[in-house]
């Protein structure tokens, strides 16, 4: 599994989130807030079509917020994501949800927010 990369402790001052990023917030804590699941995500391809996810584990099966919201893009035909969000109570980025978008997009950002929605910091490499 690749190494996490650790999350910004702070973000730069007069560094917010565009309003189109701010709807991915609110997509991914929508997406966790459910079904009570520990990650949210959200992400918007090259169409600006978004797509959102929750953390699944079954005995089966488990697979990160981040990655289910870039299958379900990939599937529906993107090849590129412009920008993702994880709401997380993690300090840092799960390493198999930034490889997903990194598979898509190599500079895209991720975005890493709080259950509240506060921004806690952007992960661009």
């Amino acid at each position: 599994m690749p190494e996490s990369p650790a999350v910004p402790a702070a973000v730069p001052t007069g560094s917010e989130l565009s309003a189109e990023d701010g709807k991915l917030v609110i997509l991914a804590r929508g997406a966790r807030g459910r079904v009570g699941a520990v990650e949210g995500a959200a992400v918007r391809d090259q169409d600006g079509r978004t797509y959102a996810a929750a953390s699944v584990s079954l005995p089966s099966l488990t697979i990160t917020a981040l990655q289910l919201a870039v299958a379900s893009a990939a599937a529906a035909g993107a090849t590129r994501l412009e920008a993702a969000v994880v709401v997380t109570e993690a300090s840092t980025l799960d390493g198999a949800g930034h490889a997903a978008v990194r598979d898509l997009s190599a500079d895209a950002p991720v975005h890493v927010a709080a259950p509240d929605g506060t921004l806690l910091g952007t992960v661009t490499e």
